[in-house]
């Protein structure tokens, strides 16, 4: 929850921690798992290519939303190194989340996983992030148990959608 003052976007002082706003976290860690299950036609070096595909489509969404939020809405005010900066800042979870899922497909070796285990697994992370960042977003807005359990369940609801077209698409 980014405080802004009205017609001086983005030039706000230092977010704090209660501040922060997750959305980037939780849609991060959506477009992770749905990467994971788009990604069924992998090369020579599956596992490597699903960790570039991850990380290389993070940071291109993460490009995409900086440049929006700079030039969607502030084509009319002036763009300053501070103003860019702050935008790529705020962005950051976006790369963020899909870091975890990378390291879960690196890892899958050394616990024993085959490459269909391993995107089961960067599924299971990349869900299991998307809920945990709902659900801190809710905490941190000072949203009640009901309400971050409610969060919780409706990020588990949707990323339960991407596993139905994982299970369907392998079959």
């Amino acid at each position: 929850m980014n405080r802004r003052t009205p017609g001086r976007p983005s030039e706000t002082p230092a977010v704090t921690a209660a501040q922060i706003d997750y959305s980037g976290a939780v849609y991060g860690s959506l477009l992770a798992a749905s990467v994971v299950v788009g990604a069924g036609s992998l090369g020579s070096f599956p596992r490597l290519e699903l960790v570039l595909l991850l990380l290389c489509t993070g940071v291109v969404f993460w490009a995409a939303h900086v440049f929006s939020r700079l030039f969607g809405a502030r084509m009319v005010h002036h763009l300053s190194w501070e103003v860019v900066r702050r935008a790529c800042a705020e962005e950051r979870p976006i790369i963020q989340a899909a870091i975890p899922p990378a390291v879960a497909v690196a890892i899958s070796p050394i616990l024993g996983l085959d490459v269909k285990g391993a995107a089961w697994l960067a599924l299971g992370v990349a869900l299991a992030g998307q809920v945990g960042w709902a659900t801190v977003a809710a905490s941190r807005a000072g949203a009640s148990r009901r309400l971050m359990l409610l969060a919780g369940v409706i990020n588990l609801l949707l990323g339960s959608v991407i596993v139905v077209f994982k299970v369907a698409l392998q079959h």
